[in-house]
Formats: C-alpha cells, structure tokens, sequence
C-alpha cells in the first residue's frame, strides 16, 4: 500500500480539490466587488492561483497584517508582569 495508502497520494489529493481553487474564472462569477481573503500560507498554484493571490481583489497580505498585530498584542499580554 505504501506510504499514503492507496489513493492518499499528495498527487491524488491536488487533483481531487483541483475544482476548488480559487482562481480568475471563480472570481467572473462573483459581484465585482468581491474580496479575497486567503489565512496563509498559500500554495499558489494549488489552492489559489497567482492572479488572484496577488490581483485587485485580495486583501490577503492586509488579513495576515492584522493577525500580526493581533498576536503582538497576546503575547505582550501573556509574557507582562500584569496580573
């Protein structure tokens, strides 16, 4: 059977979410101001095409800003003297 079981190959798992991909023909079907918000990391060309990642409509780099400062804030408040 292998190492990934039989069908549980990397190679198999690609193809069979390969529908889902966020990419420019989804996006021609939503309304034109449409957002794309993706949690990171990204394996372009797998979930998310390039076009889109970096594209008009994605505000991923802004998302992942803001959940920098997010945890900034938890770990300044975890490692304080603060009780």
């Amino acid at each position: 059977m292998g190492k990934h079981g039989a069908g549980k190959r990397p190679e198999d798992k690609k193809k069979r979410l390969k529908d889902y991909q966020i990419n420019a023909k989804l996006l021609s079907c939503a309304k034109k101001d449409v957002v794309v918000l993706h949690c990171l990391p990204a394996h372009r060309g797998e979930e998310i095409t390039d076009d889109v990642m970096d594209g008009p409509h994605s505000v991923v780099f802004d998302q992942a800003e803001n959940r920098l400062h997010t945890q900034k804030a938890l770990l300044e408040m975890l490692l304080s003297d603060r009780q």
